[in-house]
């Protein structure tokens, strides 16, 4: 009872270990928030992707699209060249 109370009024002084302890204690407490945040950060992403991924099949030109604007701009550049070849023979 005796070791208990005087080691309870006795002021406690910081050596080396308490200090490297406390310090350590704060930087892992500061890596710990930050490996957090990347990966909360990283999982956003992600889900944030694969929405993109759903969204793009939704929004893909078709091959009838593609193919009927290609006709489009054929039959335009026919014209063209048409032209061209009637002004180059006068």
């Amino acid at each position: 009872m005796l070791l208990l109370s005087k080691s309870l009024t006795t002021q406690h002084k910081m050596n080396f270990q308490d200090i490297f302890n406390l310090v350590g204690g704060a930087l892992l407490l500061g890596v710990g928030w930050w490996c957090r945040e990347i990966w909360d950060s990283v999982k956003r992403l992600k889900d944030g992707l694969q929405a993109i991924e759903v969204d793009l099949a939704k929004n893909y030109a078709t091959k009838s699209d593609i193919n009927s604007r290609l006709d489009k701009i054929d039959s335009v550049l026919e014209r063209i060249f048409d032209r061209l070849d009637g002004k180059a023979d006068k």
